[in-house]
């Protein structure tokens, strides 16, 4: 139950309400009691006086001649009767519950209760429509055949009420002075506990856009540390986005100044040539470069992809074979144009252990980067094979691109995965992302990725580049 309905949520008012409630239901609960525990301590110096009263009557039994006698003096009787706010009834009954003295109509003791000789009882009753507080007891009567003589003595509740009221009054008027303070000591318990988080928020408003370092988790409550180390995390992660996203502009905007610039001036020239074969090698020298801009686009954007999208795109079983096959497909026309022959070597498509946890998107990517650059560099007439070879017990896929080009040099094999860089002595177009492609790739897919020598005869010893995966059914740490 909330006691304060808000359009937006608070945690000042959601904590605030979670006291408050329970308080303020708490308060006519603890009235309620209060008055009932009141009645009962009224009620006990009143319930001594009608017992001592009971207890008076019923020494005044006289026996003469074998006959209980009951005398009680005009001034007792007064006596018994003077009360300004409630009134007092008594009845006396014989052996043979004959009225001996007092009011014939006061109700008698229940049937259930077991008389008793000296015991003196209380109870409610009902007496000429109002509630009366009886005390009873019985007197044994020394004659021939005992018998008990029943006393009672009743007693409207007035003074018991007003008492009661008196006692809820002086414990209740109290609490309508505290209850308030009370309310006042949590408002302003929860202003001072709810402070660091306000220190927070401004400090964090404070900020420089381009500021973030981690903030400081000593200056903030244990209860709140939780959150400042996930944004400290999420901060982290921002500022790793940022600076791939900053290198990522800064080397496309290099990379595409190149063949931008010669775009233009070959147009350029293109609109200065009179010869018609000389405008066709131009024409010609514009679409060259506008494929190698193209390329390095798509490459720049295929990297971005990995970096930053890899991680969150579903992954699901992907047949590695299939992916395998796809890719080659695509490549065949220019392993064709260059008289290269390009195979595949590995188990058929459809079976179980050729299959991974992983996105055939970007597995696809990888295998056509691998493809791209064994073609790139394989001279023509010369061979590219791609090579699966799956562990049935540890579940590893083992993926090899061999060809028969140049090689990598020993030193170069782990700068060739940087964005841009390429092998010297070459003289192939490109630009230089398709291993950090690959390697980024392999990275979201929990895959290793390594450079070796094919081992053919030289000039051509050629490169194998291999790339393991952890295949669907490997076993977890």
């Amino acid at each position: 139950m909330r006691l304060f309905q808000r359009e937006k949520r608070s945690l000042f008012g959601e904590i605030l309400d979670w006291m408050l409630t329970p308080l303020l239901l708490l308060w006519p609960i603890s009235l309620a009691l209060t008055w009932l525990v009141a009645q009962d301590i009224a009620g006990k110096p009143f319930d001594r006086a009608l017992e001592y009263n009971v207890q008076a009557l019923a020494k005044l039994f006289v026996i003469r001649n074998n006959h209980v006698h009951f005398s009680l003096p005009a001034p007792a009787r007064e006596i018994l009767r003077a009360d300004d706010s409630d009134l007092v009834y008594y009845q006396v009954r014989g052996p043979t519950g004959e009225l001996l003295s007092g009011e014939h109509d006061l109700p008698a003791p229940p049937e259930e209760d077991k008389p008793i000789n000296g015991e003196v009882r209380v109870r409610e009753d009902l007496m000429h429509g109002e509630d009366v507080r009886v005390a009873y007891t019985w007197v044994r009567a020394d004659i021939p055949q005992p018998e008990l003589m029943l006393v009672q003595v009743a007693e409207t509740r007035e003074k018991r009420k007003t008492l009661a009221t008196e006692i809820v009054k002086g414990v209740m008027v109290p609490q309508f002075v505290t209850l308030p303070l009370a309310v006042l000591l949590v408002w302003l318990a929860l202003v001072r506990g709810i402070k660091p988080l306000a220190q927070l928020e401004r400090r964090i408003r404070a900020r420089k856009p381009d500021d973030m370092s981690p903030l400081d988790e000593s200056t903030v409550p244990e209860e709140v540390a939780p959150l400042v180390a996930s944004i400290n995390d999420l901060l982290s992660r921002l500022k790793i986005s940022l600076s791939t996203q900053k290198r990522f502009l800064a080397d496309a905007a290099h990379q595409l100044k190149t063949p931008l610039a010669g775009l233009r001036m070959q147009a350029d020239l293109a609109q200065r040539e009179t010869d018609a074969d000389e405008l066709k090698k131009s024409l010609k020298q514009i679409g060259r470069a506008s494929v190698r801009a193209t390329h390095t686009v798509n490459q720049l954007l295929a990297l971005a992809r990995a970096e930053t999208t890899g991680r969150s795109l579903a992954k699901q079983a992907v047949d590695l074979v299939h992916v395998i096959a796809e890719a080659i497909q695509d490549s065949v026309p220019r392993a064709l144009e260059k008289h290269i022959d390009l195979g595949y070597e590995g188990p058929p498509e459809g079976e179980d252990a050729s299959r991974l946890l992983g996105n055939a998107t970007l597995l696809k990517e990888l295998v056509r980067n691998l493809l791209d650059n064994a073609i790139n560099y394989t001279p023509d007439g010369g061979q590219v094979t791609a090579r699966l070879m799956t562990d049935r017990f540890s579940g590893v896929l083992v993926l090899l691109v061999e060809d028969t080009g140049p090689g990598i040099p020993e030193a170069e094999r782990d700068l060739v995965f940087e964005p841009f860089y390429r092998a010297l002595g070459t003289n192939v177009d490109g630009s230089g992302l398709g291993l950090a492609i690959v390697l980024e790739i392999a990275r979201q897919h929990g895959a290793t990725v390594s450079i070796d020598s094919a081992g053919h005869p030289a000039p051509r010893p050629g490169t194998c580049v291999t790339v393991r995966f952890p295949g669907l059914n490997a076993p977890t740490a």
